[in-house]
């Protein structure tokens, strides 16, 4: 027995070190002075970081990112939501059936999505566009906010809405003073994972954004293709810096909530 969990710790530390290492190795690179990506560093700077702030494209592609995952998360959180609520209420199996669907961008592979996304928006004119993009990320973003919400409605006592019901407050209003408020740590959860998810996302970007609405992750990408510019070192280190300080939050948010539990 002991052996067994000695070969389970090491294999989970292995998987671990295999997912720290691209992060070790990129942030060191993003403080480096040298005008290529070396490894180690030949002189510490902090070029690149004042690189990246002092680029208008740069920083046009950060503007179209960060307003596109707050927009898309916003409005996935509300349409997932209530999605989840009415999921969570359903007793018929069509209805039940439907988080099959809502549940598809998890599934699906990305490109088929891309490439579907990309098809539609091409027949009606949405391609490189700001609300093109937010729709995708909209539609990316909700599986993650429902299964979230769906966790913690499943944990609310729906008694209690029933109560509040019977002393003559309609169910919207109800769901506002009553539900929200108990199932609030698993929206925000959503929240800030449809927020990553959109700040992050690469590939439906590279067919459907273009121009002035380019996103930083695809911006990042064609630096790649074209040359292999330093900058992204340390745009990748943001990046990495913003995601784990969200799931941070998220894990801090579930702590909260287990502990008014």
């Amino acid at each position: 027995m002991a052996v067994s969990k000695l070969l389970l710790r090491a294999f989970v530390g292995l998987v671990l070190l295999w997912l720290i290492i691209p992060i070790v190795i990129i942030v060191p690179m993003s403080f480096s002075g040298a005008r290529f990506l070396a490894f180690p560093p030949p002189f510490w700077s902090l070029r690149w970081y004042e690189a990246y702030l002092a680029s208008p494209a740069w920083m046009q592609a950060t503007r179209v990112s960060l307003t596109v995952a707050v927009a898309s998360a916003i409005i996935a959180t509300v349409m997932g939501t209530a999605a989840a609520y009415a999921l969570n209420l359903a007793s018929s199996r069509l209805v039940r059936s439907l988080q099959v669907v809502l549940m598809l961008p998890l599934v699906v592979p990305i490109v088929i999505t891309a490439v579907g996304v990309f098809l539609v928006y091409a027949n009606v004119g949405l391609l490189a566009t700001m609300t093109g993009l937010i729709l995708a990320n909209v539609m990316l973003g909700l599986p993650y906010v429902i299964t979230s919400v769906l966790v913690g409605l499943r944990k609310f006592d729906p008694a209690q809405e029933m109560v509040s019901r019977s002393l003559g407050m309609n169910r919207l209003r109800t769901f506002f003073i009553v539900t929200l408020p108990q199932i609030r740590p698993s929206v925000i959860t959503g929240l800030l994972f449809a927020f990553i998810s959109a700040l992050d996302e690469t590939v439906v970007a590279l067919f459907i954004s273009g121009g002035q609405y380019q996103t930083l992750t695809k911006r990042m990408f064609t630096a790649l293709r074209d040359e292999i510019d330093p900058t992204i070192a340390a745009i990748s280190t943001l990046l990495t810096a913003v995601s784990f300080l969200i799931v941070m939050l998220v894990a801090l948010n579930a702590r909260g909530e287990r502990g008014r539990v």
